[in-house]
């Protein structure tokens, strides 16, 4: 079985990715800093800031030596306003680089990280240049989170450049969900507003797991950053409908049908043959 190491395994996301992987074949190792709520994997408590601990991790699995064959990056204070700004700064990007770093000198050449969909311009506060948004435009980062996401991803790209094997995937995943979130859904139908801040997005985090996994399975090399949110929006209402509400000035590009995204997944679907499964419509 091919192994990899999983950063915030015991995260919202990283327990579906774990589980996701384990019955997809993979041997999956668990690297937080929180013990996971589900013994499906091996853990390791590492300290992401600590260098020395990330090559030790990435280099030997239960004290033994090993060949680890990607890494997935999901650990970081996970939004912006859980911490303050340089504390977030500080944690997330010098982790991501201590992860493409050790990457490199243990020769792992697969490596997907968890990006953010705050890197397009989110809460639109300012309005999109155009919707539904893609990966096309420059990142609009708006917070230190968002900033370092900006920055995790630059380097990331760099270290392709230098190294033509290398293949990494950056995921701009959009505001993950579980299946006992989506009650809450009907609380935002009565106004427009409320989540216009991601142009009301979401991934159910079985999905934004497939996505991973078909990150892993990328055949192509170098870095390719990639939205992945579901096919359809939080709300009832036309995608449409609420574009000319809230944002009345913005270029619509292409027909908007029914209720779809507005985070465009169109290159993940393209690349990765990434397919939404959940909806929170067959929940509720």
């Amino acid at each position: 079985m091919p192994t990899v190491i999983v950063t915030g395994g015991s995260g919202k996301l990283g327990q579906a990715c774990v589980r996701d992987l384990v019955e997809h074949g993979w041997d999956v190792v668990n690297v937080d800093q929180v013990a996971p709520a589900e013994d499906i994997a091996r853990y390791v408590e590492v300290d992401l800031t600590d260098y020395g601990q990330v090559v030790a991790a990435l280099g030997a699995v239960d004290g033994a030596v090993t060949t680890v064959d990607a890494v997935v990056h999901l650990a970081a204070i996970p939004a912006p306003g859980r911490k303050p700004n340089a504390v977030t700064f500080d944690n997330n990007v010098p982790s991501t680089y201590h992860i493409l770093e050790a990457a490199r000198t243990l020769g792992i050449t697969k490596v997907v990280l968890a990006s953010s969909e705050t890197v397009l311009g989110l809460p639109f506060d300012m309005p999109p240049p155009y919707a539904p948004v893609d990966e096309e435009y420059f990142p609009r980062p708006e917070s230190a989170y968002s900033l370092g996401k900006l920055l995790e991803e630059t380097m990331a790209a760099q270290y392709c450049r230098w190294n033509p094997e290398l293949t990494v995937s950056s995921l701009r995943f959009s505001n993950v969900m579980r299946p006992e979130d989506y009650a809450k859904f009907e609380s935002f139908q009565d106004d427009a507003a409320l989540r216009k801040w991601n142009l009301w997005g979401y991934i159910d985090a079985r999905d934004g797991a497939q996505a991973i996994r078909l990150a892993l399975g990328r055949a192509d090399t170098g870095f390719e950053a990639f939205i992945v949110a579901n096919a359809d929006t939080v709300m009832r209402r036309p995608s449409a409908e609420l574009l000319a509400e809230v944002f009345p000035d913005v270029e619509v590009r292409g027909q908007v049908t029914g209720t779809e995204t507005l985070l465009s997944i169109g290159k993940a679907q393209r690349i990765l043959g990434f397919a939404p499964a959940h909806s929170w419509r067959d929940q509720v």
